[in-house]
């Protein structure tokens, strides 16, 4: 039987307590993260992601700043423990900790993908959605589209055109593509001083989607179709889970588009849906 140890990431990159929002930040931006364990002395304590940040953002310290009850899972812990809880709790990220409760790995729902290649699971696609879908119209302006994200906790949409078929996919990271950082903001707030090792665009636009709340980005009068991505990989209804789980892991995609014979948009499937239909 697998276990988690089979599929985790081993020394993943860690941040420890006492810390500040300054040491996180460069963390995630040098390494291109999003989330990462929060260890003392070598003991699992919690996670913290982009998300902590914004929701206190006046906050300095990481004692007060990380998630103190954020699931984790242990490397000898059957598949169906994570599967679960990736389900249970709508998240992406478990940190896996030994029986000495040190940490050792982390496991993500992309790792999980290719569990359920493994087990040939045969459900149709379109009976593991298990959310609404949210398309947007190609000619919907970028701050819209921005908008919608931040009110729907939603970060994929297929786009349509007058006619519903389906032409394009949007993320936040496409979207955050074609957004202005103010440069004096990232080094005051983020805490990337100019002398400091050279961070990537990539690293920081990783964290910065949830700053649009704060109006912390300069969003330019674009529309959804000029950031889009255009004839994105679709599957029809009656695919099979296993086989959508390879397409999501062998091209990094963290949902797919669900359309009919004629390219009319029908629904999205998304990692967790699939995920679930191990449980």
């Amino acid at each position: 039987m697998k276990t988690v140890s089979d599929l985790m990431t081993p020394d993943p990159i860690v941040v420890e307590l006492p810390g500040n929002r300054r040491d996180v930040m460069n963390l995630m931006v040098k390494h291109k993260l999003t989330g990462m364990p929060v260890i003392k002395d070598g003991l699992l304590r919690g996670f913290i992601s982009r998300h902590d940040f914004f929701e206190q953002p006046y906050e300095d310290q990481l004692a007060i700043l990380y998630n103190k009850e954020h699931p984790s899972i242990y490397e000898d812990d059957p598949l169906d423990v994570p599967a679960k809880l990736f389900v249970e709790k709508n998240i992406h990220y478990l940190p896996v900790k030994n029986r000495a409760e040190r940490c050792v790995g982390i496991l993500t729902t992309a790792d999980m993908l290719l569990y359920v290649e493994d087990k040939k699971i045969k459900t149709p696609v379109g009976d593991a959605v298990s959310r609404p879908c949210v398309p947007l119209f190609e000619g919907t302006p970028i701050k819209v589209a921005l908008q919608t994200m931040k009110l729907t906790k939603t970060y994929a949409f297929p786009v349509v055109d007058s006619n519903a078929q389906l032409i394009g996919i949007i993320t936040d990271r496409d979207l955050f593509g074609l957004t202005e950082i103010n440069g004096e903001i990232v080094i005051s707030e983020l805490g990337l001083g100019e002398d400091e090792e050279a961070w990537s665009w990539e690293g920081v636009r990783n964290i910065m989607k949830l700053y649009y709340e704060e109006s912390k980005i300069d969003v330019p009068d674009l529309f959804v179709r000029d950031a889009m991505v255009s004839d994105p990989m679709s599957v029809f209804s009656k695919m099979e889970t296993h086989k959508a789980a390879r397409m999501m892991r062998r091209n990094d995609f963290g949902q797919l588009p669900i359309v009919d014979e004629m390219d009319v948009l029908q629904n999205m499937v998304y990692e967790l849906d699939l995920i679930s239909t191990l449980l």
